[in-house]
């Protein structure tokens, strides 16, 4: 069941003349942007690393039978006011003009390390235990700089913070190999895949799939309200007069307001252009990832822009995005480190939703419930919610052992 007209819930993606109706009312959208139609505009823009856990849970579900995916053009990280290609292993490690000579060959000796590391045979270790030995150690094992810790951390390793750098070393170095191999699967300018016609083709999948298994999807249903029994577990749900009854509720944060907290606040700067984002070669679709550090805040900025070549927007159009934990009393002026990437922009909207987590024991009440989606541009976080979510539910974990090959990306 869900409250709105259309798949997806906070995460769906809308035409023009439903964001105009979300974010401005009774205003039509400017004719400069085109038809409404042509838009799939994600309220939660975010890419999917090709060999990550969300791309083994499409193909394990069958749901990438629906889908159609494509590469992703650029991955870049923000550097002291300027954008750069990550490097993602020895050889772009040697290119890239985002360290000095020598700092390259101490990055190379360190991408190799990662990209030959087996966590059964001990010959690859190097002696370090990375079950023990500390994220920082091992970068001072290879002598690196503080400005490559933050690139290899921030956009290779994806974390979001600098709290990683003192914790055990080993879920790193499975990260930084993740998006080398994810990288090298499809020959493109990045380890990211993402659907044609956006992310709200993801919901309707899984509700096609649903189908297939009896499962019934009501849209547009008013007031959901979940019912509890005398012990304060869960029986079902109502809307409009009619109770569906249920052993188990699985929701976001929105439904179950009582059961939640909020953890944080998301500030996103949903922006439309007639230009690819200047110095990313002129790439179609591409993520940026500022680090905290380089802006001097307690977490990343996220830029994320898709166009025509994902049928998101009409030809010569682009849709980009910035998105941030809210830190200050002015969230919109926090965006301007990754508005000012952006050159020209025709339409700016600012989205702005808090962050929750649920408190509620789901072995005494039976409800299921979701984080709110946090701002990064890739889905490595929200799917690790989704699988303990799952374990929750079923007492089972999901294998994701699966052959990476059945999800392919879309030609040219």
């Amino acid at each position: 069941m869900d409250r709105n007209d259309y798949y997806g819930g906070a995460a769906a993606s809308l035409n023009l003349n439903q964001l105009w109706q979300k974010f401005r009312g009774n205003e039509k959208p400017p004719a400069s942007l085109g038809s409404s139609k042509e838009y799939n505009v994600d309220m939660v823009p975010k890419f999917m690393m090709a060999n990550g856990a969300l791309v083994r849970v499409l193909i394990h579900t069958d749901v990438t039978k629906y889908l159609l995916f494509k590469a992703v053009d650029g991955s870049y990280v923000y550097k002291q006011g300027k954008v750069y290609k990550v490097p993602a292993n020895d050889v772009e490690a040697l290119k890239s003009p985002l360290m000095g000579l020598f700092e390259k060959r101490r990055a190379r000796k360190f991408f190799i390390f990662v990209q030959n590391y087996d966590e059964e045979d001990a010959k690859t270790h190097e002696g370090m235990d990375l079950r023990t030995v500390t994220t920082k150690e091992v970068f001072e094992k290879f002598g690196l700089d503080a400005n490559t810790v933050d690139f290899i951390g921030h956009s290779l390793a994806l974390h979001r913070d600098d709290r990683f750098l003192s914790e055990p070393a080993l879920d790193f170095v499975k990260r930084v190999k993740l998006y080398a191999e994810s990288m090298a699967r499809f020959q493109g300018g990045s380890p990211y895949i993402y659907p044609l016609y956006g992310l709200g083709e993801l919901p309707q999948g899984f509700a096609r799939l649903s189908a297939v298994y009896g499962g019934t999807y009501m849209l547009a249903k008013p007031e959901c309200k979940v019912e509890f029994d005398e012990m304060g577990q869960v029986m079902g749900v109502t809307s409009e007069g009619e109770t569906a009854k249920a052993k188990k509720v699985v929701c976001d944060p929105s439904y179950l307001p009582n059961k939640v907290k909020k953890v944080g606040k998301v500030v996103r700067a949903i922006c439309f252009m007639s230009h690819p984002i200047p110095n990313t070669g002129d790439s179609d679709s591409v993520q940026i990832i500022l680090p905290q550090k380089q802006l001097g805040r307690r977490s990343d900025m996220y830029v994320f822009c898709c166009s025509h070549s994902h049928n998101v927007a009409p030809k010569g159009k682009y849709i980009a995005f910035v998105s941030a934990e809210v830190e200050t009393e002015n969230p919109e002026a926090e965006l301007q480190p990754g508005l000012a990437l952006l050159g020209q922009i025709d339409e700016k909207i600012i989205d702005m939703y808090d962050m929750y987590e649920p408190v509620n024991d789901s072995s005494l009440d039976n409800c299921f419930i979701s984080k709110s989606y946090d701002p990064t541009t890739h889905f490595e976080t929200t799917v690790q919610d989704v699988l303990s979510m799952y374990t929750r539910i079923t007492g089972k974990n999901l294998d994701l052992s699966v052959d990476l090959s059945a999800a392919s990306a879309a030609e040219e």
